[in-house]
């Protein structure tokens, strides 16, 4: 398993009249986590795009549990429970300022050849970077 965690502080354009973050932006919230995640390994998204990989999104479930407020500096946990194929899972835990649990979600995203727009594995380099966290 492996798991990732950074923070993103709520700006005031991400919030409705009521101060709470407007439901869309928590999907640009776990995108932010993934790339940290891939970063973290010192891999990014522009650096598989160059090799020819796209990864788009298949699905998303977000689950609302509490607001994530105005300026609140919010911690979005990104966990990957197993080795990808074709297709890469993640899960997503947010958290606010007193470490409480205010929203899960999940995606699933594809890896996809720029080339014949098919989908295909990953890039071994990605594999190699993954494999010690699921041995």
């Amino acid at each position: 398993m492996f798991e990732h965690s950074t923070k993103i502080r709520v700006r005031y354009g991400e919030t409705d009249q009521m101060g709470y973050m407007y439901y869309g932006n928590y999907a640009e919230f776990y995108e932010v986590g993934r790339v940290e995640m891939l970063r973290s390994l010192g891999l990014t998204y522009s650096g598989m795009e160059q090799s020819g990989i796209k990864m788009p999104v298949l699905e998303l479930n977000c689950k609302y549990l509490k607001p994530a407020l105005y300026d609140e500096e919010i911690t979005v946990k990104v966990v990957m429970d197993k080795m990808p194929g074709i297709r890469i899972h993640f899960r997503y835990e947010l958290y606010n300022e007193k470490q409480e649990l205010i929203n899960r979600g999940e995606t699933l995203l594809v890896f996809v050849n720029m080339q014949s727009n098919r989908p295909c594995l990953p890039p071994q380099d990605f594999l190699d970077r993954l494999k010690p966290f699921f041995e």
